[in-house]
C-alpha cells in the first residue's frame, strides 16, 4: 500500500468579509490525500479556494472545521512543519541579500547546524542553477532567478514534502522547463511535490495525479489517464472512393466535412457516430484511410467541469 504524506478530511474555511459581515465560503469539505514519491498537481480557477487550501495546510490560517495531516501529525506542528518545504506564489525576500545569505537565513530559521547549512547551499544552488550567482544581490535578479531561489529556500531542510504554488508563473518556456526538470529531480531523489499551476500542459507533461477545485470544492481527483481516456472528443474519418449519396447522408450527420484528396474527411463528435459511419463507408465499398479518435485533454476535462459547475471566467487564468 502507498504511503500515505498528506490528507485533509472534511476540510472547511468560511470567511467573514466587509462591514455586513458577508459569509464566504472559501473552501468546503475538501478530502483529498497525496501518497508518498507523487507529483500532485492542485487545479483550479480564482477564486476556487486553491490557495485559501494551500495557506491552511502551511498553517497560515486555520480551519473553520475539518483536519489535515502531513506524515500523520496534524497541521499546524512543529512536528509537521519539520518535513515540509515551501514556495509561496510571490515570494518576497529581502533585496540585498545573495542567494547563499537567503539560504544561510532560513537554515538557521529552521534551527539547522551550521555545518549542515554550508554542505546544502552550493548543492541547492547547482540544482537551480544558480551557482554562478551565488554572491549576487536579489535586487539585480529578473523574476525567474528569484523563483529558482525561491525553490532553493524551501528544500533548504531537505523536506519529504515540498508544496509549490504556482512555480511557474511569469517564467518564459526556457524557465518552465528548468523548474519541470527541478520537480522530476525532487521526484527522483524521493520527495513529495504538491504544487498548484495555472500552465495546464506542464500539469499534463509531470503530474502523477491531479486534483481539481471548483467553487471551493474538489470536483475531481486522481492520475490523469483514468481522468481523461474515458472521453473522446472528435473522431476524424478520412474516406476516398465514397459514393455520392453516401457522402451526402455522412455530411448531414458529420459535425464537419471537408473534401480531402479524392475524398472527404468527415469529423463526429459522437464516438458511436463515428464507428457507424466507418462500418457504412467499408460496407460501401470506399477506402478508409484514416480514422483519429481525439480523447480528453487536461484543458478539455477543466473547460467542461467548470461549465457544469456554472464557473464564470473559465477562460481565463487558472489559480
Amino acid at each position: 500500500m502507498p504511503e500515505t504524506v498528506l490528507t485533509t478530511e472534511d476540510l472547511n474555511k468560511t470567511f467573514r468579509l466587509g462591514l455586513k459581515r458577508r459569509v464566504v465560503e472559501a473552501v468546503r469539505g475538501l478530502s483529498l490525500t497525496v501518497e508518498k514519491g507523487e507529483i500532485y498537481g492542485f487545479l483550479g480557477p480564482n477564486g476556487a479556494g486553491k490557495s485559501t487550501t494551500i495557506k491552511m495546510l502551511m498553517g497560515l490560517i486555520f480551519p473553520t472545521s475539518g483536519t489535515a495531516r502531513i506524515f500523520g501529525q496534524p497541521i499546524p506542528s512543529k512536528d509537521a512543519m519539520r518535513s515540509l518545504g515551501y514556495l509561496p506564489e510571490n515570494p518576497s525576500f529581502h533585496e540585498f541579500f545573495t542567494p547563499e545569505e537567503l539560504l544561510w537565513f532560513f537554515g538557521r530559521l529552521c534551527q539547522m547546524p551550521s555545518g549542515v547549512i554550508a554542505d546544502r547551499i552550493p548543492m541547492l544552488l547547482d540544482l537551480v542553477g544558480l551557482q554562478t550567482f551565488a554572491k549576487v544581490p536579489l535586487r539585480r535578479f529578473s523574476k525567474g532567478m528569484v523563483q529558482r531561489a525561491g525553490i532553493a529556500q524551501a528544500l533548504i531542510n531537505d523536506p519529504a514534502l515540498v508544496v509549490l504554488d504556482e512555480p511557474m508563473s511569469g517564467l518564459d518556456p526556457i524557465g518552465r522547463k528548468d523548474v519541470r526538470d527541478i520537480i522530476f529531480r525532487l521526484r527522483e531523489q524521493g520527495k513529495t511535490v504538491f504544487f498548484s499551476t495555472h500552465i495546464l500542459p506542464d500539469v499534463e507533461a509531470i503530474c502523477d495525479r491531479v486534483g481539481l477545485m471548483l467553487k471551493g470544492e474538489l470536483r475531481a481527483q486522481g492520475k490523469l489517464e483514468s481522468l481523461l481516456t474515458a472521453h473522446t472528443r472528435a473522431v476524424d474519418v478520412i474516406a476516398e472512393r465514397v459514393p455520392v449519396q453516401l457522402a451526402e447522408l455522412l455530411k448531414a450527420r458529420a459535425s464537419r466535412t471537408v473534401p480531402k484528396g479524392d475524398g472527404f474527411a468527415f469529423t463526429f463528435l459522437e464516438e458511436g457516430h463515428a464507428d457507424e459511419a466507418v462500418a457504412t463507408l467499408a460496407g460501401a465499398g470506399a477506402r478508409l484511410a484514416q480514422v483519429t479518435r481525439h480523447r480528453e485533454t487536461l484543458e478539455d476535462l477543466f473547460v467542461r467541469m467548470a461549465k457544469e459547475a456554472g464557473q464564470s471566467g473559465v477562460g481565463g487564468k487558472v489559480a
